[in-house]
């Protein structure tokens, strides 16, 4: 199984930008779609951006599209989340995840098999 960690989150102010990283190891992901979700405090955990395992399709959630890029970087096994003109509203926990075997992407968190631990991300006004 895929073993993903997070990096990369923090405080940071309105505006301001952040990259997380989400490294893969126990096997190559190269071949699968990944995702990263958010959770806030007390909220369900949301879909933020999805993309193919070629990197040549992407989906993002309406709110933050704009704003936020994934990317990946297959000979790294790492996927990338720039995130520009953050919001206080974009404080959240941010997952990594993967569609082990999938390389299609999905939108919904039950039809992604592997985890990261997640990274904080706050945002103050």
């Amino acid at each position: 199984q895929v073993k993903l960690v997070e990096s990369g989150g923090g405080l940071v102010q309105a505006g301001d930008s952040l990259r997380l990283s989400c490294v893969a190891s126990g096997r190559t992901i190269s071949s699968y779609a990944m995702g990263w979700f958010r959770q806030a405090p007390g909220k369900e955990r949301d879909l933020v951006a999805t993309i193919d395992w070629s990197g040549t399709k992407t989906y993002y959630a309406d709110f933050v599209k704009g704003r936020f890029t994934i990317s990946r970087d297959n000979a790294k096994n790492t996927v990338y989340l720039q995130m520009n003109s953050l919001k206080p509203e974009d404080t959240a926990v941010y997952y990594c995840a993967c569609r082990e075997g999938v390389a299609s992407i999905a939108t919904m968190s039950d039809l992604y098999n592997s985890w990261g631990k997640g990274t904080q991300v706050t945002v103050s006004s």
